[in-house]
């Protein structure tokens, strides 16, 4: 009322408001399995491999639809688009917003979910893997981001991750219903590159130029301050930004190597398919020659009109 804004910390009551969003995450999960993906399920009679494929994607598509929104919302609203180095200014970012916090705190609170769905989802072993694996990096860096007071960076690197993802996820969703229907991999394809480029770009932009430019650049783990004086040295700087670009590099070679395996599966697909269609159309030909020629019936050669070329005898009066 009196005009102040109010602004948050972390702490250990986070710990409590993240178990409770964890048993509304399950809950949201249970509603969207039972009511959306279930019933398509029904209809496309997928088997168990795809079945699971089907409801993993299924279940981020919503997520990451989500997120996308909500994300973009805070950082269109928190003004972290319009003046980029809102990013590191004033760094540490020690108190948040409202909104960014409980951003925060839902996003832990729901790949915390991920963990015992895996048991609820009946996931097969040889998943299991993947995706703890692919559940502790996003724990990581979200925690990480959170714990070290960099959520402004945060936000625009979840931003472009989730926005690649959704993009994915429904390419095979699409792909699970018609398999002959790969166009939005081919527009995943171009999302992904795209935020690869900005997500390597953000981080030369704040790791580069902005850190070290922070005024505090004294060691502060009270205030929040771990890093400003790190990137002051620049023997230090310029080794993270090398990690960094090897990391990103070794993303995009995956990624090029998949799409170099994929269109090679797809042209010998569509080689097959012209030989296959040759051979048939061969097939048909030799048929339509033998039927001009005469054909073969009941162990009788007969004519193309279906006279018998032998002549008859006549039988004596």
């Amino acid at each position: 009322a009196d005009g102040e804004l109010v602004q948050y910390h972390y702490g250990l009551k986070d710990l409590i408001t993240i178990l409770f969003y964890i048993f509304i995450a399950i809950i949201l999960h249970a509603v969207v399995q039972e009511y959306a993906l279930d019933k398509i399920n029904r209809r496309l009679h997928l088997s168990k491999v795809k079945h699971s494929k089907f409801n993993e994607s299924g279940q981020l598509v919503a997520f990451h639809l989500t997120s996308v929104i909500w994300c973009l919302y805070v950082v269109v609203t928190e003004g972290y688009i319009s003046n980029p180095r809102s990013l590191w200014e004033n760094y540490p970012h020690v108190y948040l917003p409202y909104q960014v916090k409980f951003f925060y705190l839902c996003q832990l609170a729901y790949w915390l979910h991920a963990l015992p769905e895996l048991y609820f989802q009946k996931v097969r072993k040889e998943e299991i893997p993947r995706q703890l694996r692919c559940i502790a990096l996003y724990l990581l860096h979200i925690a990480g981001a959170y714990l070290l007071n960099l959520t402004r960076l945060g936000l625009i690197l979840l931003l472009l991750q989730y926005l690649a993802e959704f993009f994915f996820h429904m390419a095979r969703l699409v792909y699970f219903t018609d398999e002959n229907n790969e166009k939005l991999f081919n527009v995943w394809a171009v999302v992904f590159v795209v935020t690869r480029l900005f997500t390597l770009t953000l981080y030369i932009l704040v790791i580069g130029f902005g850190l070290p430019r922070v005024e505090s650049q004294a060691l502060d783990p009270e205030r929040g301050n771990f890093f400003s004086f790190l990137f002051n040295n620049i023997l230090f700087r310029m080794s993270v930004l090398l990690l960094v670009c090897l990391f990103q590099a070794s993303v995009m070679w995956r990624f090029i190597h998949f799409q170099l395996r994929r269109w090679r599966e797809y042209w010998n697909e569509q080689s097959s398919r012209k030989r296959a269609a040759a051979a048939a159309g061969a097939k048909q030909q030799t048929k339509l020659l033998k039927r001009d020629s005469g054909y073969h019936e009941n162990g009788v050669v007969k004519a193309e009109n279906g006279t018998s070329p032998r002549t008859k005898k006549l039988k004596s009066p």
